[in-house]
């Protein structure tokens, strides 16, 4: 979910990014990884923008992971590959705060070769950066803050600020999700309205995933009680729409249950 939130804010908020990594608003555009010829290494993770004279990667992060650096370095290769004569910025930027060693790792070293990428932490970031652009609202709250309730209330106050609705239905829900990394659903709920975020594609598409999560439930539900009325197994996949493979693993849950 992490993942999917921050593409849609570093792809529909470019320019705040630009500003804030490279110093400059540059108007950034996405960057197909089928471009590159490659098929990606990790395709949710992956968010490449670009301009005329830079190419500017991201990699967002929850959690430490040791393959950060050898990816850094494929893409750099593959983005070589396709455009030799652009400049290419590399940043990996960690969410939430941790002690791990791999957090601080910024290149790629085997004998003969050493590759360098950025690396931001953003617990040790200043939290005015984040309130300066709708696009990095949604982060202040993980930024080098004692009070992040406090924060949290200004991002709000800032949201509405944002005059267009549906942005700032977006902006809010954005915000609402990252938030769940460090503070509690309660103290989010109160702060940021949820009718305020009804109009956000982001808002939409959690709801839509939920519900076809409480449909599927309910499908596996039905086809669990009907195999313990010892209905044949393609009658219960005739009956419910699964697949007969996977009403056969239901059945081996159930039987390992009872054992």
């Amino acid at each position: 979910m992490f993942d999917n939130i921050c593409k849609f804010l570093a792809e529909n908020f470019s320019t705040d990014f630009a500003t804030w990594l490279l110093e400059e608003p540059i108007s950034l555009t996405e960057l197909s990884p089928s471009e590159l010829s490659l098929e990606p290494i990790r395709a949710d993770a992956l968010i490449l923008l670009e301009s005329a004279e830079v190419v500017l990667h991201l990699e967002f992060q929850t959690q430490p992971d040791a393959n950060i650096p050898f990816r850094m370095i494929d893409y750099r290769l593959r983005v070589y590959r396709r455009f030799p004569e652009k400049q290419m910025r590399q940043v990996v930027i960690y969410l939430k705060e941790t002690s791990s060693e791999l957090v601080q790792q910024n290149t790629f070293t085997i004998a003969g070769t050493r590759h360098e990428f950025e690396v931001v932490r953003l617990w040790e970031q200043p939290t005015e950066v984040f309130l300066r652009y709708p696009g990095l609202f949604p982060f202040a709250v993980l930024s080098g803050t004692d009070d992040r309730a406090s924060i949290l209330q200004q991002v709000a106050q800032e949201i509405i600020g944002i005059p267009d609705q549906r942005l700032q239905s977006n902006v809010a829900a954005a915000t609402a999700i990252i938030a769940g990394l460090v503070l509690e659903k309660g103290l989010i709920q109160r702060v940021l309205r949820r009718d305020n975020m009804r109009e956000s594609v982001i808002y939409q598409e959690i709801e839509a995933e939920a519900k076809a999560e409480g449909r599927a439930e309910g499908i596996r539900l039905v086809a669990v009680n009907l195999l313990k009325s010892q209905m044949p197994l393609e009658e219960v996949a005739k009956l419910t729409g699964l697949s007969v493979e996977d009403v056969q693993l239901l059945q081996t849950k159930i039987e390992g249950e009872s054992t």
